[in-house]
């Protein structure tokens, strides 16, 4: 940030804790009403912060005890909001409770925190490590099936489920105000090396898009969460400042800012937005599904919302976006071999790996204990298919949050990191008002008795 403001000295990330937390008080907490819902949200969404310093501090710190208490804390937050979100649909009384600040207010300090965000974005590199194997990845190019195989099934050990071209694009770090160590690498021996240089090309060419996506998705999330509070909350109020906590919020200025972060994320708040379109609404399920495999869990949700009417065009958008996803890896394979691995990869067809990271690498868990958090969570999803028997919007935004929470319970490859794929979705549902009336049923009902008023209105006009 100090090539764009002069003489701007970063802030120590527990410092923007205490800054961004103090914050988050003075803007949203109802001190008129101390003891309500909405304030203990609020306290629950900064109790966030340290599990996530625990995590940033011992993973660079290489302590892994302080790394071990930081998973714990936020498996016990998770826990919580996990709870909250499942029996947001039985509280039926929502009264509005506004910010402390007006709507002109509160969009100043978005766009503030947003141009920020995109700055850091712009001028912070991803890690060495990171670069280095996106970078080694379009180097290596496999001939017989038996390699491509194998280099498919190292990679879908390491990284998890998710479209496999996806890989090749390395994450940024998002870390606003923030230090972050520079992660450029030495010059060479002062000889021409043609391979380094073309080594080079690949890592700008994979660096220009990891920051063209991480500013697009996050960019996405915001203008996502602000038309939602326009256009289904009759408030655009409660969408500027569902999306100015989503900037405040420490996750988003510590974590790294990759696709298979922020961009499930943005695909699924944009899916609400457009819920009154069930093929839109399909596309974009689809493709959060095929960039990374876990919003598959939502289709039950999903599929019981619609079912009274718009489930044909929803799923048509469903099927139609995965087929042409496996077009393209069809295409872009190198062999029947390596489609099938990459394929299985998408999709994330595989046993559980016992060979996880995060919180369930500690020392004190077992991998075998995954399968029964796996399984319970399988149950979760189903049981949302017929429960709560009539669903509305409400529903569909707290039980897809509630979903995509309860991934990080058994996710082998995040531990709990992944806090980008359900926190949107949370704010929504923490700002939202009442919205039963709001049901595919009517709701679909009325968009098209509008479409026929138009269509008539436009013959009478020929």
């Amino acid at each position: 940030m100090s090539e764009i403001l002069s003489h701007y000295h970063k802030v120590n990330p527990t410092t923007w804790v205490y800054l961004s937390s103090l914050l988050m008080i003075a803007l949203f907490f109802k001190f008129s009403r101390v003891w309500s819902v909405r304030n203990l949200d609020l306290i629950g969404l900064i109790m966030l912060a340290p599990g996530l310093l625990c995590v940033v501090y011992g993973r660079e710190l290489g302590q892994a005890a302080i790394l071990q208490v930081g998973y714990i804390w936020l498996f016990s937050v998770g826990g919580f909001f996990l709870l909250r979100m499942l029996l947001d649909p039985l509280m039926v009384r929502r009264p509005l409770l506004e910010p402390n600040l007006s709507v002109g207010g509160l969009t100043f300090l978005g766009i503030s925190l947003l141009i920020f965000l995109m700055a850091n974005v712009v001028t912070d590199k991803p890690d060495n490590e990171d670069l280095a194997a996106t970078s080694g990845k379009a180097q290596v190019v496999a001939t017989d099936p038996e390699s491509q195989e194998k280099a498919a099934a190292e990679r879908f050990a390491k990284q998890g489920p998710g479209f496999p071209l996806l890989s090749y694009i390395p994450s940024i770090s998002t870390r606003i105000f923030v230090d972050a160590s520079d992660a450029s690498s030495g010059a060479g021996s002062g000889q021409v090396d043609h391979r380094a240089i073309e080594v080079d090309t690949q890592k700008k060419a994979n660096m220009a898009t990891a920051r063209t996506m991480a500013i697009l998705s996050q960019l996405a999330i915001v203008i996502g969460m602000v038309v939602i509070g326009y256009r289904h909350f009759d408030n655009v109020k409660t969408g500027i400042a569902a999306s100015v906590v989503y900037l405040l919020l420490p996750y988003t200025a510590l974590m790294k800012s990759g696709v298979t972060h922020v961009l499930p994320a943005a695909l699924l708040v944009w899916a609400i937005l457009c819920y009154r379109r069930p093929t839109a609404s399909g596309v974009l399920m689809g493709l959060a599904i095929g960039v990374n495999y876990y919003p598959m869990f939502l289709l039950p949700l999903w599929i019981a919302f619609y079912w009274q009417r718009g489930l044909g065009r929803f799923l048509s958008g469903v099927v139609s976006m995965l087929l042409v996803l496996t077009a393209v890896l069809y295409f872009s394979s190198q062999g029947l071999a390596e489609f099938t691995a990459n394929l299985r990869q998408m999709y994330g067809f595989m046993w559980p790996t016992m060979e996880p990271v995060g919180f369930w690498k500690l020392s004190f868990n077992e991998p075998v204990y995954r399968i029964p958090v796996l399984a319970a969570f399988v149950a979760m999803c189903g049981s949302l298919a017929i429960w709560p028997a009539q669903k509305n919007l409400g529903t569909l935004l707290s039980c897809s949050a509630a979903v995509m929470l309860g991934t990080q319970f058994w996710n082998a490859h995040g531990g709990g990191e992944y806090m980008a794929w359900y926190l949107p979705l949370l704010l929504l549902t923490i700002f939202r008002p009442n919205l039963e009336d709001r049901v595919a049923l009517s709701v679909l009902g009325e968009w098209r008795a509008r479409r026929k008023i138009h269509l008539a209105a436009i013959d009478r006009a020929a």
